[in-house]
């Protein structure tokens, strides 16, 4: 068993889509209990969540980035770089959707879009999982 470089860039990703996926579960579930104690706590908690969320999804990010440079893309399966590329474009939709969500100013575009995004957030995990086990 070797701690090297791989071993720190997969576990920096693995927190950073740890904070950034579990983070907006909790946060989703803590919605109703938020809203019982007044109008305004749910947005000052999701103002506080962001403050952590956005730095870990930025290090799920580059050490996303990071993990298919070390990997020769040309060596590996059509299917495989198919689901690299969807990967990415899960994680793009991710990250667009939480900030329209953190802009959003109508209940319904809050819903739509959070859904968006956690839904979204889940899919990069799942592709993630299926990417790392198809070595």
């Amino acid at each position: 068993m070797d701690f090297d470089a791989s071993t720190i860039r997969l576990f920096l990703h693995v927190l950073g889509a740890s904070v950034w996926v579990g983070g907006q579960i909790v946060l989703g579930a803590l919605v109703p209990t938020l809203k019982d104690m007044g109008d305004d706590a749910p947005k000052k908690v999701a103002q506080a969540f962001n403050r952590v969320a956005w730095p870990f999804f930025g290090l799920a990010v580059v050490t996303g980035i990071w993990n298919v440079m070390e990997i020769d893309l040309t060596e590996r399966s059509n299917s495989y770089q198919v689901g690299v590329m969807l990967k990415m474009l899960i994680v793009a939709v991710s990250g667009v959707s939480a900030y329209l969500h953190t802009t959003a100013t109508k209940r319904s575009a809050l819903a739509a879009w959070g859904a968006i995004g956690g839904v979204s957030a889940l899919a990069a995990l799942l592709f993630g999982a299926m990417l790392a086990t198809s070595f």
